[in-house]
């Protein structure tokens, strides 16, 4: 190791870029564990800005000419300078991170300028259209961006507030579902499961801060191709985590596949913090299982005798001891006490008419009950006890245990008569009062992905295809589990896709009268197929012929809105109705609002001199909650006021800003924009106890700062 710190003290006195790049590395092996989940960190993403103005000292690429459909020069370049020359506006360049740089002119549109993944960045937002229905509930907000650094940007906004994430990443089927560094990972690719493991720590480790560490949920869907990785990334990641991994049956048909098993379901993985835990559900016909389960709706009577783990009489021997069966079938004559330890069966005598049934094992060995005999006497004399068909001494003894007879006495389950042992007769609870948790196998008709994913989004798109949505509703369930019990609950989905988990938000808002949020993440890439035939028509990334084709603008946006307002794109009533928990036509849309957005990149120097607020705007409206009116643009007056959140620009102003925060109840943030620490804090002081304040740009510019060097 010595040696090694002495080449890299060596290498960094040679070239200080690749002496830091070499340390970077060496640290990562130092760090790798010798036991667990071992894989490359492969070297930082770098992601493509098509559309974002091109500036001095930016890392670029040189683009392909237009028509062709080769990758181009994927070499890194940085501007050095721009002229404006009568052809148009060149940029000088020279090669990035080599000893000898190579130089070259290019005009500015035929460069891209790239981001990497080690940058700091400082995001914004371009508003791109909205949709208002739900005026008093907070909106829903859809950004497109790399969502890397979409989650960077929500580190500002919503570090520590979000209540789950659910998400549905990339398969890594190796079919071109995916890219690492603007290439497409491909089948073939020897380093495509370290690539895809390397892809979502760098995302998971930022959307953990995003969640409540008190009680929260991740929920990460996933197919056979990566489920055990992904399963001990999670548990690597998360080792303060409770996890739990479901089986969903999400195609009853089965795919067939060559020489393989047809595959008919997939995994989600419920990565559960703090307290977080599923909630017991009223659970439709869909989920009844076998084996008599407490949401079939009828009272569950379990065998008294111990079964599984500690089930020998030597265990526990206070809870061996005799039951006296009337001989005629009638029920229970009485129960005895325990035998001592080396007490023998054969000293007890039946009373007369009666049989013992001892609590025997179907070896033939000597078990025991769940109770002691008092505790039986009182559970038979409640009449939650009562033995099964006569079979002399091998009639089986049943009870009601105290989870049960709690939802007895809480009058969830009624007691309708007695029968003639004094055992009682509970009636069945309606299909919508069945409360339960299931279990680890979901085999419900409403999880099929064809009738409930594609089939459905072809109600609100009817010419639009997106490849393999999820059901709407087993993203509803599997949400509901974890957020039924919080009307206020803010959800982000950062694989958005075709916009499903928006969708689930808003039907189950519908159900409670919820305020429920969901932040979607996706970026505007084109299919891979659709990909190259607009290369050969001359577009590229960026041009407004290229865009209106990718997975933002022409699935998720539209959908979303298409859900709100019950209208498909076309402006036609959407056909169709909801079903199962809450069915209603799809044609009444929900009284729900959205905003939508575009991830933009702005100078520190530019956001620093005031000059990028309109970008930044709404990240201090998300920040205050996403809800009601934003200013979005810097008050004339020197200070305004949202609904939710303030703005003073004027410091000469506070008197009257802190005397209009006085009077707003609904007042949650005040931003406060100067250099100045002491003012700053002479204005904090003025404000309500119950408004946070927050020093405009300096926790904007300090908050990415200290992201990048995560």
């Amino acid at each position: 190791m010595s040696r090694l710190t002495e080449l890299i003290a060596q290498a960094k006195a040679a070239n200080a870029q690749l002496g830091a790049d070499l340390e970077r590395e060496f640290r990562v092996l130092a760090s790798r564990r010798a036991y667990g989940l071992n894989f490359e960190r492969h070297r930082p993403e770098a992601v493509e800005l098509p559309g974002r103005q091109v500036r001095k000292g930016d890392k670029v690429r040189v683009l392909p000419p237009r028509g062709s459909t080769s990758k181009g020069d994927q070499r890194l370049w940085v501007v050095k300078g721009i002229e404006n020359l009568p052809k148009g506006r060149v940029a000088s360049l020279v090669l990035h991170r080599v000893n000898q740089p190579e130089s070259l002119k290019v005009s500015v549109s035929d460069l891209v300028v790239v981001a990497e993944f080690r940058d700091t960045i400082y995001p914004g937002l371009a508003e791109t259209g909205s949709v208002v229905r739900g005026r008093e509930k907070p909106f829903h907000t859809v950004i497109n961006g790399e969502n890397y650094h979409v989650l960077k940007a929500l580190t500002y906004t919503h570090r520590g507030k979000v209540d789950a994430i659910y998400i549905d990443p990339p398969y890594n089927s190796g079919a071109r579902d995916w890219k690492y560094n603007n290439d497409y990972v491909e089948a073939e690719d020897l380093y495509r499961h370290s690539k895809w493991l390397a892809f979502m720590e760098r995302r998971l480790l930022i959307a953990k801060d995003l969640l409540k560490p008190a009680e929260s949920i991740l929920i990460v869907t996933i197919d056979e191709k990566e489920v055990q990785r992904l399963g001990l990334l999670l548990e690597q990641m998360f080792p303060e985590a409770r996890i739990q991994m479901v089986s969903v049956l999400i195609n009853p048909a089965a795919v067939a596949r060559t020489k393989e098993f047809g595959r008919s379901d997939e995994y989600y993985f419920f990565v559960m913090f703090g307290t977080a835990g599923p909630l017991k559900l009223p659970l439709g016909e869909g989920w009844i299982t076998t084996k008599g389960r407490t949401h079939t709706g009828n009272v569950r009577w379990d065998l008294l005798r111990r079964s599984g783990t500690n089930t020998q009489r030597e265990r526990s021997p206070g809870t061996f001891y005799p039951f006296f069966i009337k001989q005629d079938g009638s029920g229970i004559h009485s129960i005895g006490d325990a035998l001592p330890r080396d007490g023998s069966r054969d000293s007890v005598v039946a009373p007369q008419g009666t049989v013992a049934v001892w609590p025997m094992r179907k070896n033939g060995s000597e078990g025991v009950w769940q109770l002691t005999p008092n505790n039986a006497r009182q559970v038979w004399s409640e009449g939650f006890m009562r033995p099964g068909e006569y079979r002399a001494e091998e009639t089986a003894i049943y009870y009601i245990k105290p989870g049960e007879r709690a939802k007895i006495e809480a009058g969830f389950y009624e007691v309708i008569a007695r029968n003639p042992d004094g055992s009682v007769v509970v009636g069945s609870a309606e299909v919508s009062e069945r409360q339960s948790t299931p279990g680890t196998q979901w085999r419900v008709p409403s999880h099929d992905s064809s009738q409930y994913g594609s089939r459905l989004l072809g109600n609100f798109m009817p010419d639009r295809k997106f490849p393999f949505p999820k059901s709407l509703y087993a993203v509803e369930d599997a949400l509901k589990f974890f957020i039924a019990s919080k009307p206020e609950a803010t959800v982000v989905d950062f694989f958005s896709g075709s916009g499903t988990t928006a969708h689930a938000v808003m039907r189950l808002n519908r159900q409670d009268g919820g305020r429920r949020q969901c932040i979607m993440v996706t970026n505007n890439e084109v299919g891979a197929d659709e990909q190259r035939s607009l290369r050969l028509k001359g577009l590229r990334p960026g041009d407004p012929d290229w865009e209106r084709w990718g997975i933002c603008d022409y699935i998720t946006k539209p959908r979303v809105e298409a859900a709100i307002t019950g209208l498909t794109p076309g402006g036609v009533p959407v056909k169709g109705d909801y079903k199962f928990s809450d069915p209603f036509p799809m044609s009444e849309g929900f009284q729900e609002s959205a905003r939508f957005f575009t991830l933009t990149y702005e100078s520190p120097l530019a956001v620093s001199h005031d000059l990028a607020f309109e970008r930044i705007a709404p990240l201090l409206w998300m920040r205050a909650g996403s809800e009601g009116s934003s200013i979005d643009a810097i008050p004339k007056s020197g200070w305004g006021m949202a609904d939710t959140y303030g703005l003073i620009h004027d410091l000469d102003c506070s008197e009257a800003f802190c005397a209009s925060a006085r009077r707003s109840p609904q007042l949650r943030i005040a931003f406060i924009v100067t250099d100045d620490a002491r003012r700053f804090q002479s204005v904090a002081r003025q404000l309500p106890e119950t408004v946070e304040a927050v020093r405009l740009y300096e926790s904007y510019l300090s908050n990415f700062k200290f992201a990048s060097e995560d």
